[in-house]
């Protein structure tokens, strides 16, 4: 059913859900539109409609090949929404749950173009603080790139700054910005975890993540609780990917540093990347399996037992603190800044490692259980061998002595 939004633009349907809101294909004055209308209860924020309408020249401003531009911006009654380029294509996320882990060639072109979205972001003074799959979309209808990939457009830019803003207090006063982590826990750099501001550097570690997952089919620091996808983030060091040429797990390794300075800019980011893609031509995507999920003491226990399972994305960080998201989000997510002990980690730590098609994680319960096994049929063979080798000894003993010719039975002297 057609929806109006505003005078100028009319709704025809949905293409998609997201964390915010809701995006239509949608008709305006100039030709089709993609309109991502607001979630109702944003809308109805005051505060909210102010700040956007506030941000409004720096929502509209931002023009590149690789950015999926603000065209106008719609406060009419209840609705609040943003008028953007229509994309034909569909989300890199849809693409990865359809074939899990792209070839390098075509994973690092995808990077390349990301990246010079956000070159271009970070010029403008914008930090775009929620780089992941949801939020680049593949252009089918243009020219192929390298591996054939389709030419990447990152969206939302300035949405969760704006929707994730501190509220007021009655008061008036704003709270501490480092009381809350907000975003996708698998891709939040170190120093959001630890409470810093978000700068540019946090859009590069994002990226990085994204671009292991491209090429691994899994993200370096996530799986389990949210919790405990924090603390590897802050603690744990990124374990190499088999199989990718060392040139690309350095660049990635420097991105991932846990020292925001120790990361490259953008515009380097996607310079080095290009250079790498003669490198990585007919390279077939990598043969990993996902590691085993941590084990249930890596991570805090749920808040009761009638709750014990919790979609990925909205579980609070410690028992009793709350998500403070919404039934919506099942990724992007808000969370209480976590504590010095619990950013600690265990004894064992909470690496997830890459492990070879067919494999356990080393250390895992899996692991365990099979190198066991292996244990006990090495046991048994050995005791079995035992056996045999005793029974055989005890077989030429008596072969031995039957065959032995009868004075050698007798013992002391002959009788005279």
């Amino acid at each position: 059913m057609a929806r109006k939004i505003g005078s100028r633009y009319t709704a025809h349907q949905i293409l998609g859900r997201g964390s915010a809101g809701t995006v239509w294909l949608g008709e305006g004055p100039d030709g089709p539109v993609a309109v991502k209308l607001l979630r109702e209860d944003l809308a109805s924020d005051q505060e909210l409609v102010g700040r956007f309408v506030q941000e409004r020249s720096a929502l509209l401003g931002l023009e590149h090949p690789h950015v999926v531009c603000v065209r106008d911006l719609v406060v009419d009654g209840n609705d609040l929404a943003l008028v953007m380029d229509l994309v034909r294509g569909t989300d890199l996320r849809t693409r990865l749950d359809r074939e899990r882990r792209l070839a390098p060639e075509a994973a690092v072109a995808i990077v390349a173009d990301v990246a010079d979205a956000l070159a271009a972001a970070h010029a403008a003074g914008v930090v775009h603080r929620d780089v992941k799959p949801e939020n680049v979309l593949l252009d089918m209808q243009g020219p192929l790139g390298p591996g054939g990939a389709h030419p990447a457009l990152l969206t939302d830019f300035g949405v969760a700054k704006l929707i994730d803003s501190p509220r007021r207090t009655s008061g008036g006063r704003v709270p501490a910005p480092t009381t809350r982590i907000i975003g996708t826990p698998d891709y939040l750099a170190p120093e959001i975890v630890e409470g810093l501001p978000p700068r540019a550097a946090v859009d590069i570690y994002a990226l990085a993540t994204v671009l292991y997952e491209l090429l691994a089919g899994f993200t370096p620091f996530g799986g389990g609780h949210p919790g405990a996808v924090l603390r590897r983030h802050v603690t744990e060091t990124v374990v190499p990917l088999p199989g990718i040429p060392d040139e690309l797990w350095q660049l990635m390794v420097q991105c991932l540093a846990k020292a925001p300075a120790s990361r490259l800019r953008a515009s380097e980011l996607s310079l080095r990347l290009r250079d790498l893609q003669p490198l990585l031509a007919g390279m077939p995507p990598l043969d990993v399996d996902e590691p085993d999920e941590p084990e249930p003491a890596e991570s805090p226990e749920p808040e009761s037992a009638a709750d014990p399972v919790r979609r990925r994305g909205v579980v609070p960080l410690v028992p009793g603190s709350g998500s403070g998201a919404d039934s919506n989000r099942d990724t992007h997510t808000s969370m209480r800044v976590p504590g010095p002990d619990e950013l600690a980690g265990g004894a064992l730590g909470t690496a997830r490692v890459p492990r070879p098609a067919g494999g356990h994680r080393p250390g895992s319960a899996r692991h365990r259980a099979e190198t066991v096994r292996k244990r006990r049929l090495a046991l048994s063979a050995a005791a079995v061998a035992l056996a045999v080798a005793v029974g055989v000894g005890s077989w030429l003993a008596v072969s031995s002595d039957s065959e032995a010719p009868p004075d050698s039975k007798q013992s002391g002297p002959a009788a005279p």
